[in-house]
This record gives structure tokens, C-alpha cells and sequence, in this order.
């Protein structure tokens, strides 16, 4: 029943195996050129996928990628998967707690860069006709939704791994960052939750109990999932009845994280959505030496396969040929950008934080990265925006975060503060690259 011809699974390896490759090498030439991982990873997919090889040789795209009725299936299967391990590493980043002179801060910016932009990018609707980048869902009030997230969303994984790249994710600057981020993207994908609720629940009409009934469904089940299962989880992990987690110790955590984005796809909130909730649980129940045990296996399949192929097939599924409004995307780069930016430069300087900090702070929640690319993905495939739209805020998501690299980069290099308390922060390379750097030598 389960089966595919020998040589329909060997032209679907070979197909992998160059994406894989071109993922892994052109990320790492990303990093090595200081430009964050994730852009290299997509330009793999975009040298392989329509923009150049289906453009310069489209038998042999065809061949590779579309050679068989299922290929474009089990593609599939491994992008949503990696799009699942992505957001469940980003919910095992979540941070809930702030350091007592750090609260201030992270409170003003959670609102000043979350609500603001919300808003403004909700109004700018109206200044552009957005039944050009509908979906084939034709939901008006659902885009405008995914138009304002797109203004607001800051990125976990992206910034992390910036801060991880410069050897300063131990600075207070780092540690404020990623706790805000963290705040933030669980409010905004609440949105997307509540999006993706009104497409699954509609025909084309919004009504007001349409909207209650998702935000009523969206936030039981983010109560349930940050309260209910930690409180579960931290009751029955060890036990040893728990024949599943003495068995395996990371496939216990991906059941869970398979069950509750299950869960989450059959309540019409959003499967992905359930992703990160799982993260954010697990987060929660566990101890510190379990905990650490966890983000390290996960972490080693994850950004090894599934999230490099994740994001090399977003760039293949990107046709900036013939798909792709560059004036459009010049414009709404240049007011996302300075939207966030101006908000969270003047909220800090309302709480009387000095104007280098405040660039910074500014700059680093302009990063939209890997939230910003799953954002595109999962509305265009709900059917609430069209590939052009898609293609924008793609390209949105990965030029915000080489910005965002690039100005951290500059500050530490010019041998300035990121903020009060770093003065004299000394950097740390992680293990793996001061291990690759003394092969080197």
C-alpha cells in the first residue's frame, strides 16, 4: 500500500540530495559573507527551482522535481515537517520571565513594536488595492491580518542565531531581545491562528460569531497549552510507567509535538501554531539538564535536515521571473522597515533609554526571518494571499534580517555598547566554531 517504484524513489533521493546540498553549501557561504543562514539556504532552493533551473533548463527541472505524479507530494511532506521542527525550536527559545531592571524595557517594547505596527499595517490596506494579492480563499479581512503581522513579527530563530554568530547571546542586550521576541511572536501568531480560523471556517462571508468563535477556540488553546500540559508534562514524564519516554527520549517529544499540532489542525486554529505552543510547553516542564538534553537532539535532525530543505523548498516554490512585484516589494520593505524602526527607536527613547541602545533595539526587531517566511508560507498555503504577495514577503523576511545582521555587526565592530551593562562584554564563539576554526589553522 505504502510503496513507490525503485525508480521513482531513486530520482526523488537524487532530486533531495541536490537540494540538500545546495541548502547546507549555500548557507554556509551565507555565514562565512556574515549574512545570516537562512538567506543562503533559500538562494539553494532559488538556483534549483523555477527562477534559474526551471528558466535556463526546464526539462531538466521538470525531470528532477516533477518527474513523477507523488514527487511533488513527498516534497511536500518534508516541508511541512521541517516548517513543524522550526517553530517547535522557536517555542523552546520562549522566554517568559525578564531580569527585574529588565522588565521596563521589555514591556514598553512588546506593546510599542507589537500593537503600533499591528495597526499601521492594518490602515495601510487602504492605500493599495489588496484584491491583487488575493488568495484563491478570496478572504479580504484575513490578508489585511497576515499584511499587519507582516509589519510587526520580530524572528526567534533569526536573531538567535545572529546573536549565537557574533558571540554575544550571554549580553543583557541578547537576553532582553530574545525574551521580547519570544512575547511577541506568541501574540502575533494568535493572529495567524485567528486568520487561518476565519479561512477554515468561511466560504467567503466574515460574520461577527466567525471571528469570536476563533478567538475563543485560539486562546483556550494556547491556555491549555502553556498551563494544562506543562502541568501534565512535569506529572508523568519521569515516571517510570511512562514506557514512551523510557523507550525513546526524543521520540516522546515528538509525539508530543506531532499530537498537539494535530490537535490544533483539527480545532480550524492552525497546525502550526500548535507547533509552537508544543515548544513553548515542553519549554515549561522541563528541568534544566533535561531541557538542555532536548534542544541539543532536536536541534542536531532539525537544522541538519528538515530545516535547510524547508527552507530551500520555499525558495524553489519563489518564480522571481515572472511572479514577483519588485517596485511593490521596494515600497513595502522601505515602510515595514521604518515603521518598526521609528516605533521601537522612540519607545525606548520614551523610557528614557540613550539613542545608540535604541538604534540597536530597533534594528534587531526589524529581523523577521524565519516567523516572517513561515508567516508567508503558511497564508499562501491556506490560500489567503497569491504567490506574488508570497514572494514579497519572503524577500521582506530575509532582507530585514541581513539588515538587522549587518548593523549588530557594524556596532560591535566599531567597538560600541549594545547597550548599559555590555560595556565590557567579551565575545564568545560557540564550540563548534572555535573547533572548525583551529582545524583551519
Amino acid at each position: 500500500m505504502f510503496t513507490l517504484a525503485s525508480g521513482d524513489l531513486a530520482r526523488f533521493l537524487f532530486g533531495m540530495v541536490l537540494l540538500l546540498a545546495a541548502a547546507n553549501l549555500f548557507g554556509y557561504i551565507a555565514e562565512r559573507l556574515s549574512i545570516p543562514r537562512v538567506i543562503g539556504e533559500v538562494v539553494g532552493g532559488l538556483i534549483l527551482g523555477p527562477t534559474c533551473l526551471g528558466a535556463l533548463f526546464p526539462s531538466a527541472f521538470h525531470w528532477l522535481y516533477l518527474g513523477f505524479s507523488s514527487e511533488s507530494n513527498l516534497f511536500g511532506l518534508i516541508y511541512y515537517i521541517g516548517e513543524l521542527l522550526l517553530l517547535y525550536n522557536a517555542g523552546l527559545k520562549f522566554q517568559a520571565r525578564f531580569a527585574k531592571a529588565d522588565v521596563k524595557t521589555g514591556i514598553a517594547i512588546i506593546i510599542g513594536s507589537t500593537v503600533i505596527p499591528f495597526i499601521v499595517g492594518w490602515l495601510s490596506t487602504y492605500l493599495f488595492d489588496p484584491n491583487q494579492f488575493l488568495g484563491p480563499d478570496h478572504s479580504v479581512i484575513a490578508l489585511k491580518i497576515i499584511v499587519a503581522i507582516s509589519i510587526a513579527v520580530t524572528s526567534i530563530p533569526v536573531i538567535s542565531k545572529i546573536f549565537a554568530d557574533l558571540g554575544i547571546m550571554h549580553s543583557r542586550f541578547a537576553k532582553i531581545i530574545i525574551a521580547i521576541a519570544g512575547v511577541h511572536d506568541l501574540i502575533l501568531w494568535v493572529s495567524l491562528a485567528i486568520a487561518s480560523g476565519i479561512v477554515s471556517s468561511t466560504q467567503g462571508g466574515i460574520n461577527t460569531w466567525v471571528v469570536s468563535k476563533s478567538l475563543i477556540v485560539t486562546f483556550a488553546f494556547l491556555l491549555v497549552c502553556i498551563v494544562v500540559v506543562p502541568w501534565l508534562l512535569r506529572r508523568i514524564t519521569s515516571k517510570r510507567g511512562n514506557f514512551l519516554f523510557r523507550a525513546s527520549f526524543l521520540g516522546y517529544f515528538l509525539v508530543i509535538l506531532f499530537a498537539l499540532s494535530d490537535i490544533a489542525g483539527y480545532l480550524k486554529v492552525d497546525v502550526m501554531y500548535g507547533a509552537i505552543l508544543a515548544g513553548i510547553a515542553t519549554k515549561f516542564s522541563l528541568p534544566t539538564p533535561l531541557f538542555q538534553r532536548l534542544e541539543k537532539s532536536i536541534q542536531g535532525i532539525s537544522f541538519a535536515f528538515f530545516i535547510p530543505l524547508y527552507f530551500a523548498i520555499i525558495g524553489m516554490q519563489l518564480d522571481l521571473a515572472k511572479n514577483f512585484s519588485f517596485g511593490f516589494f521596494i515600497l513595502y520593505l522601505i515602510f515595514a522597515t521604518i515603521v518598526q524602526s521609528v516605533v521601537v527607536y522612540y519607545t525606548c527613547r520614551i523610557i528614557k533609554t540613550d539613542k545608540l541602545t535604541s538604534l540597536n533595539f530597533a534594528a534587531s526587531m526589524n529581523a523577521r526571518g524565519g516567523p516572517g517566511i513561515v508567516l508567508s508560507s503558511t497564508a499562501y498555503a491556506l490560500g489567503i494571499i497569491n504567490q506574488n504577495f508570497f514572494a514579497i514577503l519572503v524577500m521582506l523576511a530575509l532582507v530585514t534580517s541581513w539588515m538587522a545582521g549587518g548593523w549588530l555587526r557594524y556596532v560591535l565592530k566599531k567597538g560600541k555598547r549594545l547597550m548599559p551593562g555590555d560595556e565590557n562584554l567579551v565575545i564568545q564563539k560557540a564550540q563548534e566554531e572555535v573547533l572548525f576554526d583551529a582545524a583551519g589553522d
